[in-house]
This record gives structure tokens, C-alpha cells and sequence, in this order.
């Protein structure tokens, strides 16, 4: 049974392409409906973090509640801000589900690109309202006319529904506003059933420990309530439940339809799960709410502490940033040359760089990041499969029958005149065109299958370059192909760095191992010896760079005298350089592991 209490909600999520300025058009909306005064407002007020201000992207979907005034009486406006980048499409997926409208918002100078285009089909996919807006009209570039028949082509609404709005300037925040509440259906469900909560996202608080944020489907839920998680099928009491205003506002009862957060002091991350449920002791919901796919991460790296006795400090804040961030996947692992650490999942590159910034800024950690790889399926002799994770798990030659790499499915949305270059990185990166369609005069739309393990390094930085940042991309993992790959093993000395050893395609193998090896020339400092740099495929040396040995000049103090006696200087020298190379050993900077994934 639906009360007028209910009615008077509206749940709606924000979806764009990174850049198109919903963060700004966000601020705008806290700003009309006063949910933010003067004294507190600053630019992208939501992007709490400080990496996302400095960067200018929303990493994290932020939630909070508005009120509104419309036709004399009092809505409630619940917005969930999402993330733009394809590696934060996990965080888009979980917000939309806790939605039931969408405002899909596009740059009125760019047009369409193929990160709306997939966050709008997920809001599709769950029957999410969908409202137009034509953001930065205010610009002298703005094409508008151009843009609205892209969006009408797209979803097939009237022109006239398309609103227009600047985030700089507030124009049309007062029509989105009332437009949310005109068109976006209240949320169904019946607050006399049994209590059926959905958490969406949790941060972790050093004081008040692990804060879920959830949206109650079914039923209602007051402070002091015995709770269980279901998944977890841990109890406990609310300690204190409320709304998600600028910051958290305590309420003594949330019912169907509600938006809000619960403290019930939990301590370990682990006992949260995104995509749970939350439910009554007394009176348990029959089923869970249908949860979050498990999610799949794309790309693998290492994560080691510079300082061996970090190890477990670095294992609690991974644990505090997987609760914050639950498309972070890790497990222990070991190697030879960096000890103990965790081998980590990550969603893309942006991703993994942001995770190891966090570590780093949130929780002080000094951390060593390996070459980042993806999973590779090994087939054996013996008929058995194998999934492996980094080059060093890769069986001997001897028992492999052949090794399988993930392929994905990428949609690039560009302008015509990039056409050519864009084709030609992707061929270079062994791709394959699929498809090739003009969505317009100007724009098009090219599918390419690609192997995942090509594009890890720097695909996405050289599409931009070469489109002058036009270009977009959006893509899926479509499955698994044979391929031709060689494991390729960095020597210092003679003796392997694990940390340094990656999975590629033979063709790359030869011209990828001689400027690894340059590369590393530049970065290693020198010491007391030659340093010997090699990289081998097998037990076959491909390339090879020799960083000289700092000498000290042992004949400035001959002045005069028989040659020999500068010869037996030399050779005394000679003979502890040899004994030193012995026990020396070489330290790798931390820069030169990061060099590897900056290669051009």
C-alpha cells in the first residue's frame, strides 16, 4: 500500500561521460533547493575526496536528500552523483539500482560519447525515467541543434523535452527540478511488509566504524532495531539510522522508499558487503533483494609495502578501501624480489592509479606497484586448465600445450576526421575492425575487437592524443582466443626480477625487451660495478643495455714513474669492483617499475 508519504519521494541518479559537468550541474540543484548555504559552497561540492578536486572526476557515487517546494507541497529529493569513467562503471551499475529516474546529462559542445551511451543502456535495462539535459549552453561553442538530434536519434524523445541548462550559470535548474518531480514515478513498495533494504555503498569512519548506506525497498526500520545482514547473516542493533544530507542527519525512523545510512558499530570491512540486504531479526524478508553481479576486474597488479614490517598495516587499509571501493579485489602473494604483498584486481588503469594514490594519501602506506597484466588461460599437455594471474605463475614451456588471452568488445566514438589514426592504433595493437557505422555526418562509431593484455598500458591516453581528447571509449570483456605469447624476463646481473617479468605477444617481444632495457639504463642508478641489464625470452637474450660502473681515478696520485705502477693500481682495482659485483646487489627504484606502464 502506497502512502502519500511516499508519493512526495523521488530517487534519481545522474549519468554522463566524464567532463560533461554533472558534478557543477549538481551543485546548482543543492544550491536552489538550499540544501547547502553560502558559507559552505564551493565548487563540485559532493566530490568530497580530495584526489577527485584535484583531478576534477568523480571516483565515488555520493548520495544526498533535497527538498523542494513544488505546487505547495514539500518532495524529497534523493540524488545519487555517479562516476563518468568507464573504470568506475561498477559504482554507475549500484547507483542506478537504487533509482527509479535518470538524468542523462550531454555537453552541448561534444555531443554523445560511448560512456553515456553504456551508462544509459544499464538505465535502460532497469526501466529508469529517463530525462534529457543539454548542459553549458552558455558556451560561444555550444552546438545545440546538432547535439538534440543526436540525443532524439538516441532515445527517441520530442525536442521539446530535451531541457537546456548551464551548471556555471544555473540556467534550467529550476526546470530539472521540477521535471524530477513531474516525471519520475515514486518509489513502489509497500512500508507494512516485512524490512528489505538494499545497501548501496559504505564508507568507514575511524570513530564510528563501517557506515552502510542503503534504500529501503519494503518495510521500515527505527533506531535501536535488531537487524541482520543476509548474506553475511550477521546481527546487530541500529545504533543510529538517518538521511544523507551534506552530512549525516539522525532520524528516529526511515520507511519504504527512504534514502539513508546505519551505524551499528561494525568494525571489520568485511562484515559489509555491497549489494546486501538488511532485514529484521524478528520478522526476516522471504528473499534477499536481487544483489550486484560480482564484479570483474580487468586488470591485475601487485601491490607490495616498500618496508617489509608494513605488511600488515598495508592488509588493514586494503581492507578500509575495498569497503569504501567494492570493486577493489585482492589476495596475499609473494615474490622473490619484493616479499610479501597482495595481488590486486582492478577495473582499468585510472583505477589502479587512484587505488595506489589513496593508499598513499589516506593511509600513509609507501607502496611498490608491479606491471600491471590481465588473466590468461593456460591449456596443459595433460588436458588441464590453468588461470594465471602474473608471467611468474606461467607453467614451463615443456608442459604447456598453448595459453588463451581475454578479448574485449570496444566501441570508439569519435569525429570523422580521426578515422584514419584511430584505425591504425588499433590494427597496431593486433585488433580487428567489426563494424564501422556514422551516427552522423561528422560522427562515427567504430567496433574493434581487441586482446585486453594490448590495451592495459596506454591505449586509452594515445586514443585521446591522436583525437585531440574527442574520442571515446567504451568496451566489454567478449571472451577468450588462442595467441602466440612469450613470457619476457627482465635480468639484472644475471639474476631474474620477478616484478619486471611480463606476458607478450611475440611479435612484441623483441622491440618491447630492448626498451624495457633502455629505459632501465636511465633509471638505475649506478653504482660500484657494471651492471648488466637483459632481457631474455626463454633462456634466449633478446636485448642488452650495461650501466657503467662510477670509478675513482687510483693513478692521480702517480705523477712519473714506470707505467706498471699505474697498471697495478689499475688491476687491484680491477679485482675489488669483480669481488664487490659478487655481493653487491641492485636496488630498483620504485620509478623504474612505474617507467614500464609509461612506455611509448
Amino acid at each position: 500500500m502506497k502512502t502519500d508519504y511516499m508519493n512526495r519521494i523521488r530517487n534519481f541518479c545522474i549519468i554522463a561521460h566524464i567532463d560533461h559537468g554533472k558534478s557543477t550541474l549538481a551543485d546548482r540543484m543543492l544550491v536552489r533547493t538550499k540544501t547547502i548555504g553560502d558559507r559552505e559552497m564551493r565548487d563540485q561540492v559532493l566530490d568530497n575526496m580530495e584526489l577527485e578536486q584535484e583531478r576534477g572526476i568523480t571516483i565515488k557515487s555520493h548520495a544526498i536528500q533535497m527538498d523542494h517546494v513544488y505546487n505547495g507541497e514539500e518532495y524529497k529529493l534523493n540524488l545519487i552523483d555517479t562516476p563518468g569513467h568507464v573504470d568506475f562503471s561498477y559504482e554507475v551499475s549500484r547507483s542506478i539500482k537504487a533509482c527509479e529516474g535518470a538524468l542523462l546529462i550531454i555537453d552541448a559542445t561534444q555531443g554523445i560519447q560511448a560512456q553515456t551511451i553504456s551508462n544509459l543502456y544499464l538505465a535502460i535495462e532497469h526501466d529508469l525515467e529517463i530525462i534529457p539535459v543539454l548542459n553549458k549552453m552558455d558556451l560561444p561553442n555550444a552546438i545545440p541543434e546538432v547535439v538534440e538530434d543526436q540525443i532524439i536519434d538516441l532515445i527517441g524523445c520530442k525536442r521539446e523535452d530535451i531541457i537546456h541548462a548551464s551548471g556555471k550559470t544555473g540556467m534550467g535548474a529550476e526546470t530539472i527540478l521540477e521535471r524530477i518531480i513531474e516525471k519520475v514515478p515514486p518509489p513502489k513498495g509497500d512500508p507494512n511488509a516485512p524490512l528489505q533494504a538494499l545497501i548501496f555503498d559504505s564508507v568507514y569512519n575511524s570513530f564510528r566504524g563501517v557506515i552502510a548506506y542503503f534504500k529501503i525497498i519494503n518495510g521500515q526500520l527505527r533506531t535501536k532495531d535488531l537487524v541482520k545482514f543476509v548474506n553475511t547473516d550477521k546481527e546487530y542493533n541500529a545504533d543510529e539510522i538517518g538521511v544523507l544530507k551534506l552530512g549525516l542527519n539522525p532520524r528516529d525512523m526511515l520507511s519504504a522508499g527512504d534514502v539513508g545510512y546505519i551505524i551499528s558499530g561494525i568494525k571489520t570491512a568485511k562484515e559489509v558487503k555491497v549489494g546486501d540486504t538488511i532485514t529484521h531479526v524478528e520478522n526476516p524478508c522471504p528473499k534477499a533483494v536481487s544483489g550486484y553481479e560480482e564484479v570483474k576486474p580487468m586488470v591485475y597488479a601487485g601491490i607490495y609495502p616498500v618496508d617489509a614490517d608494513d605488511y600488515e598495516d598495508l592488509r588493514a587499509a586494503m581492507d578500509k578501501l575495498q569497503l569504501n571501493d567494492a570493486s577493489l579485489t585482492f589476495e596475499p602473494e609473494a615474490s622473490a624480489a619484493l616479499g610479501f604483498g597482495f595481488r590486486c584486481g582492478f577495473l582499468g588503469l585510472l583505477h589502479m592509479e587512484i587505488i595506489q594514490e589513496r593508499l598513499e594519501r589516506e593511509f600513509d602506506m609507501n607502496v611498490i606497484t608491479t606491471v600491471p597484466n590481465v588473466s590468461y588461460m593456460a591449456h596443459l599437455t595433460d588436458g588441464s586448465t590453468l588461470k594465471v594471474y602474473n608471467p611468474s605463475g606461467m607453467p614451463p614451456s615443456t608442459s604447456l600445450d598453448n595459453i588463451e588471452e581475454p578479448f574485449i568488445r570496444a566501441s570508439i566514438i569519435t569525429a570523422a576526421d580521426y578515422i584514419g589514426p584511430i584505425m591504425n592504433l588499433c590494427l597496431d595493437k593486433r585488433g580487428e575492425l567489426v563494424n564501422q557505422n556514422y551516427l552522423t555526418s561528422e560522427r562515427a562509431e567504430l567496433i574493434f575487437n581487441l586482446p585486453l593484455g594490448e590495451i592495459v598500458f596506454d591505449f586509452y591516453d594515445k586514443l585521446k592524443s591522436i583525437s585531440r581528447g574527442y574520442a571515446s571509449l567504451d568496451y566489454y570483456v567478449s571472451g577468450y582466443k588462442e595467441a602466440k605469447l612469450v613470457r619476457l624476463d627482465i635480468l639484472l646481473n644475471g639474476e631474474m626480477v620477478d616484478a619486471l617479468s611480463t606476458l607478450i605477444h611475440f611479435d612484441n617481444a623483441y622491440p618491447f625487451g630492448r626498451r624495457m632495457c633502455e629505459k632501465l639504463k636511465e633509471l638505475i642508478p649506478r653504482q660500484q660495478f657494471d651492471i648488466a641489464i637483459q632481457a631474455a625470452v626463454g633462456s634466449k637474450i633478446i636485448a642488452r643495455e650495461t650501466v657503467k660502473a662510477m670509478r675513482k681515478d687510483v693513478t692521480a696520485k702517480c705523477y712519473g714513474g714506470d707505467i706498471t705502477r699505474k697498471r697495478k693500481l689499475l688491476e687491484k682495482q680491477k679485482k675489488g669492483k669483480k669481488r664487490m659485483k659478487q655481493v653487491g646487489n641492485v636496488e630498483v627504484p620504485q620509478n623504474a617499475f612505474l617507467a614500464v606502464l609509461k612506455m611509448d
